[in-house]
């Protein structure tokens, strides 16, 4: 079986489950090293030991600018470049407008926005030319969801970003691409959104009404569309936002 990213140096930012974990293992098993991280060490240790020796777990939060500069400091210290970045980390939050405090503003856009903009910020002295960069978006930036207006505001600015950085990056040929699943459950609905296990069955029953595929999608679903955005297979694609969501927000 051909390597598609044989000898590539690749960070997953929120990697230590889910979405970004799924990823983390199509990355390795195409003969990729990389660097993962997460806010929980426990939980960042066991995705580390699944991962095997082409991994490594830094521990931090991409609120935090001190953590972004000691995951970068890690990566030079130990590999000297990077060829790809997937800057996955998100948090989410239900607030119906008229709800919405200052905290839950602040703490979607402090990950989600701000986060994002100065992971990829702070990776690009290490970033070699002609890398890829793939920012998760969501299609929750063209939906209308109730009570979720300021996630999918964050949203939004990050397909945002990926268009004006493909601009920004073009003298390096380096690639920045979103990619925006639909509905992939994961850990997350229950950590950052609260839902319980009987309101994810819910979604889960609605998603074979409304999703033209007829069921929700799955993490090595998403996995699959990040590597091709991250590898050579997608050498003339920037710019673009590529969904993986059933045909949900594509009809």
């Amino acid at each position: 079986m051909s390597e598609r990213l044989a000898g590539k140096v690749a960070v997953i930012t929120g990697g230590s489950s889910g979405l970004g974990l799924a990823t983390a293992k199509r990355f390795v098993e195409e003969g990729a090293y990389v660097f993962i991280t997460g806010r929980r060490q426990g939980e960042l240790d066991a995705a580390v030991k699944e991962l095997g020796a082409n991994a490594t777990g830094i521990q931090g939060d991409i609120a935090k600018i001190a953590d972004i500069e000691k995951l970068f400091a890690a990566v030079k210290e130990k590999k000297g470049s990077l060829d790809i970045l997937f800057a996955n980390a998100r948090v989410g939050e239900f607030a119906a407008l008229g709800q919405i405090t200052e905290e839950h503003f602040d703490k979607q856009f402090d990950v989600n926005v701000r986060g994002t903009l100065f992971t990829v910020q702070s990776a690009l002295p290490l970033l070699r030319d002609g890398g890829s960069i793939v920012l998760n978006a969501s299609i929750v930036s063209i939906k209308g969801n109730p009570a979720f207006s300021v996630y999918s505001a964050t949203k939004a600015a990050v397909r945002s970003f990926a268009r004006t950085w493909s601009v920004d990056l073009k003298d390096r040929k380096i690639r920045v691409n979103a990619v925006s699943p639909g509905i992939v459950p994961t850990p997350g609905y229950h950590n950052s959104l609260g839902m319980t296990q009987e309101s994810l069955d819910q979604v889960v029953a609605e998603a074979s009404r409304t999703v033209p595929l007829g069921r929700v999608g799955t993490p090595d679903e998403v996995a699959k569309a990040v590597l091709f955005l991250a590898s050579d297979e997608s050498s003339y694609i920037t710019g673009i936002e590529l969904f993986v969501d059933g045909g949900l927000a594509q009809i």
